[in-house]
C-alpha cells in the first residue's frame, strides 16, 4: 500500500552543528494516519519536502528516522509555491469553504492559469513517483485537496493500481464549481471520477456528485463514498496526563478562577469564523448582564498560512476585535476574552478540559476534530455549540446546540442556553457526545479507504 499526501509524517530540523534531526510532521492527515502505519512493512508514504530544512536534508541524503517507510520528494521551489500558496490555499481552499467574495474574486487571468499549470506539474510529479515505484495492483490512498489531480494522472499511467482519494475538506456545489474555468473544472472532476472519492460527510459527497454531473454529464458514475474518524483517545489521554498540560491547567485555574469558561481551539483561519464568535460573545454580555464578570471566553488560536495577505489581515482583525471587546467590558479583576496565539497543543488540551462550553462555529468545515476532542477531554460536562456547517454535526447533532454560523444573535442565544443548561441535561448531552466521538476509530476509516480502492471501477 502507498499513501500519498502533500505533508508527510516526518519533517527535518537543522541543528546548530549542521546535522538534521527528524520529528513528527504536522497536520490532521498525519495525526490520523501515522499511528496506524507504524512498523507496517507493506506500506510506504510519499510526500513533499515542505520547508528548507526538509529540502536540504533530502538533498544531503539524510536517512529518515521513522517507524514508517517515507519518501520525501524535493519540488521546484517556485512551482511548489504556486501549487501550495496560490492554488491549494488561495483558490481550492476558498472555493470549497465558500470564502470567495464573488463580485470581486477570483479572476482567472494569466497569473492564475500559470499557477494552475504549476499545480498540475506538482501533481504529475507525485503521480510519476508513485507509478515508478508501485508494484502491480498496489493500493494507493491519495489524501486531500493538494493532490486532487493525482488520481486521474496516476490512473492514466498505471491503470492496474487500485486507487482511492479522500478529501478532508468540504466540497463545493455546482454554483461554486462554475467559478472555475471550464478546463480546470473538467480536469478536477475527471480526476476524481477516475477512482473512488471519499468525504467526511454525505453533504460533501452530494455536492461533489452534483458538481460532477454539471461538469461531466449526468450519466457519470462518480463512485463517492462517506466515512470518517474521530480523535485518538489514547493519544489524547497520554498528552492530558503529561506535565505540560498540568502546568497549563494550573495557570488557567489561577487566571480564570471559578468563572464559567467558553473555549475555542482553532487555527487563525478564515473558515473558522472566529470574529463572528467574538461578536456573539459581545452580544451575550450586552443582552445578559449576569454574565459580565462571570464568564471568560478562552480562545487558543494558532497562526496559520501567514504567507497569504488575507490571513495576516484576518489575524489583525481577530486581535482588534478582542481588544475592542475587552476594552468595553473588562474590570479590574476580569478579562472577558483571553487570547492565546502560541502554537502549543498541550495548552489546547488544558483549555478543553476546563471548558463549560466548547465553541465551534466554522462557516464550513470538512469534519472538525475539536468538536470531538472537547467531549472526550472535558471534565465539566461541557456543552458543545457547533455550527451546522461542520461535517461533525452530522453525527453530533443530537447532543449539541446547533449554530447558524452567520447569525450573531442566534449564536449569543446558544451561548446563554449552554451556560444556563441544567446539570442533568448537560450530563446527558456530554455522555452522548463522548460516545459518538469515540465511535469512529481511525483504523475503521483506513480500512474503508483501502476497501474502496480495491473495489473501485475506474473508467
Amino acid at each position: 500500500m502507498i499513501v500519498a499526501s502533500h505533508r508527510g509524517p516526518v519533517s527535518f530540523r537543522r541543528e546548530d552543528d549542521g546535522s538534521f534531526t527528524t520529528r513528527r510532521g504536522a497536520g490532521g492527515v498525519v495525526s490520523a494516519l501515522a499511528p496506524l502505519l507504524r512498523n507496517r512493512a507493506d506500506t510506504r508514504w510519499i510526500a513533499a519536502a515542505i520547508g528548507p530544512d526538509d529540502r536540504a536534508a533530502v538533498a544531503a541524503g539524510t536517512p529518515i528516522a521513522s517507524d514508517i517507510s517515507v519518501e520525501l520528494h524535493v519540488l521546484d521551489a517556485e512551482l511548489h509555491r504556486m501549487h501550495y500558496d496560490v492554488i491549494s490555499n488561495r483558490i481550492l481552499w476558498f472555493l470549497f469553504h465558500g470564502l470567495f467574495d464573488l463580485p470581486r474574486e477570483p479572476s482567472f487571468g494569466r497569473s492564475l492559469h500559470e499557477a494552475w499549470d504549476a499545480f498540475h506539474a506538482v501533481n504529475a510529479t507525485f503521480a510519476n513517483a508513485i507509478a515508478e515505484s508501485a508494484a502491480d495492483n498496489d493500493v494507493v490512498l491519495v489524501q486531500d485537496l493538494h493532490l486532487l489531480l493525482v488520481p486521474g494522472l496516476l490512473h492514466a499511467i498505471r491503470p492496474d493500481l487500485r486507487i482511492s482519494y479522500f478529501t478532508h475538506t468540504p466540497f463545493c456545489g455546482p454554483n461554486s464549481m462554475g467559478v472555475l474555468p471550464d478546463s480546470i473544472a473538467t480536469q478536477l472532476c475527471e480526476s476524481l471520477a477516475a477512482t473512488a472519492a471519499g468525504f467526511h460527510s454525505r453533504r460533501w459527497a452530494r455536492a461533489y456528485e452534483a458538481s460532477s454531473a454539471l461538469v461531466l454529464g449526468a450519466a457519470v458514475d462518480t463512485a463517492a463514498f462517506v466515512t470518517t474518524f474521530g480523535p485518538d483517545p489514547d493519544e489524547l489521554g497520554a498528552i492530558a496526563a503529561g506535565p505540560e498540560v498540568a502546568a497549563a491547567t494550573a495557570a488557567l485555574d489561577e487566571r480564570i478562577g471559578d468563572r464559567h469558561c467558553i473555549v475555542r481551539c482553532d487555527r487563525v483561519e478564515l473558515s473558522k469564523n472566529i470574529v463572528r464568535g467574538f461578536l456573539a460573545y459581545d452580544e451575550l454580555l450586552e443582552r445578559h448582564p449576569q454574565w459580565r464578570g462571570a464568564v471568560t471566553f478562552l480562545a487558543v488560536l494558532n497562526p496559520s498560512r501567514e504567507a497569504l495577505a488575507e490571513y495576516r489581515q484576518y489575524r489583525t482583525e481577530v486581535e482588534a476585535t478582542v481588544e475592542r471587546i475587552n476594552e468595553r467590558w473588562q474590570t479590574r479583576d476580569w478579562e472577558p476574552i483571553i487570547l492565546d496565539t502560541r502554537d502549543n497543543f498541550p495548552r489546547s488540551v488544558a483549555a478543553l478540559q476546563r471548558a463549560d462550553v466548547t465553541f465551534v462555529n466554522p462557516v464550513r468545515d470538512g469534519l472538525n476534530l475539536v468538536a470531538m476532542e472537547g467531549p472526550i477531554l472535558g471534565r465539566r460536562d461541557p456543552v458543545l455549540c457547533l455550527s451546522r456547517a461542520a461535517g461533525a454535526f452530522d453525527f453530533l447533532a443530537d447532543g449539541c446546540l446547533g449554530l447558524n454560523p452567520y447569525d450573531i444573535l442566534g449564536t449569543a442565544d446558544a451561548m446563554h442556553e449552554a451556560l444556563t443548561m441544567a446539570p442533568d441535561e448537560r450530563h446527558r448531552r456530554a455522555e452522548f457526545l463522548r460516545q459518538e466521538s469515540l465511535a469512529r476509530p481511525a483504523q475503521a476509516w483506513l480500512d474503508q479507504l483501502e476497501s474502496h480502492a480495491r473495489t473501485a471501477t475506474p473508467r
